[in-house]
């Protein structure tokens, strides 16, 4: 039941008082008893709910990156969101892996420590599949990768923990390194099995196939940036101020783009048989008067007026007006 009460609901509730089945007293009681929350010692909460929201925002970044990546080596369709963001210990989280299964050792300079990226097997197959000439069909077990395969999720792996230096980069400038790749759970013990870490999941959809990567980020590597993921979020929050600088920056870069400039002369309208019928020496009315200034359209909308003359050789137009609310061009 919610906080605020339907008309129905305070209805039932007053007859029930009226005929006896419910003790008002007894209500107060239940009401005034504090709401406890059960908190586990052994799975210390370390990331704030700002920090929480601040890596939220850094890997919804991580995945319209590695949507374009898949996008264009795969040649399909590839949706990427998070799934979730949560702190669990190392220790749940390797047992939650399968076995085999593909893991990335990686680690963020300067940050001290090594970073886990897992990869479901049912995406790396799929990878492999498709960038071998096929539709993108998962292997129908679980198993070891060949020396092949192992070669080419190995690259792409590489590609994909590279994405993370542009999607942390508003935060801060971290460097990834690939290290390793491993196929046993077991063997990479990068901290204690009873350590804090936060487990970022990832699905990604390419075609009807679909798999997961969990990003297994130990409390101890991030914590000397945790104060910069707190003022990422209160950053983030507040309306952004576009300062004279940035608005000069912007205003440099769009003068050198390059846009048509035309002069229209008129128009006319004449029959089919009018123009089979054309033949050199011919005059072809135009409802533009010559006394009247040619109109010059920058794009679709017309933002000057003209009179027509010679530049040297050269068919040339001089300004003579600025037009402030130019519209479109008509044909």
């Amino acid at each position: 039941m919610g906080d605020v009460l339907s008309q129905a609901e305070i209805d039932a509730l007053l007859c029930a008082l009226s005929d006896g089945q419910v003790d008002a007293e007894e209500m107060k009681t239940t009401k005034t008893q504090k709401r406890i929350r059960v908190y586990d010692f052994k799975r210390p909460n370390k990331f704030s709910k700002d920090q929480i929201h601040s890596l939220q925002n850094i890997y919804e970044n991580f995945c319209r990156g590695l949507t374009t990546y898949f996008s264009g080596h795969l040649h399909s369709v590839i949706e990427s969101k998070v799934l979730s963001i949560e702190q669990i210990t190392y220790d749940e989280f390797i047992r939650s892996l399968p076995n085999p299964t593909v893991l990335g050792l990686f680690s963020l300079n300067p940050l001290e420590g090594t970073v886990l990226m897992e990869m479901s097997p049912t995406l790396a197959f799929t990878v492999v599949d498709r960038l071998l000439g096929g539709q993108g069909q998962g292997a129908e077990k679980n198993r070891d990768l060949t020396e092949i395969e192992r070669t080419i999720v190995e690259h792409r792996l590489t590609q994909i923990i590279d994405l993370t230096e542009e999607a942390w980069a508003e935060v801060y400038q971290l460097k990834p390194q690939f290290m390793a790749m491993e196929i046993n759970p077991q063997f990479t013990q990068i901290v204690a099995p009873n350590e804090m870490i936060l487990l970022v999941t990832l699905e990604v959809r390419i075609g009807e196939a679909v798999g997961m990567i969990n990003i297994c980020m130990p409390y101890l590597v991030l914590e000397p940036i945790l104060d910069k993921l707190s003022t990422f979020f209160l950053f983030s929050t507040q309306a952004k101020i576009t300062s004279p600088e940035q608005v000069e920056a912007i205003r440099r870069k769009i003068e050198w783009a390059k846009v048509d400039m035309v002069a229209f002369l008129g128009h006319s309208q004449i029959l089919v048989r009018d123009l089979l019928d054309l033949a050199k020496g011919d005059v072809i009315p135009l409802n533009q008067s010559v006394n009247d200034p040619l109109p010059i359209y920058v794009g679709e909308f017309m933002k000057f007026k003209s009179v027509p003359g010679l530049h040297g050789e050269h068919l040339a137009v001089q300004l003579t007006e600025i037009v402030k609310d130019g519209g479109e061009q008509d044909g």
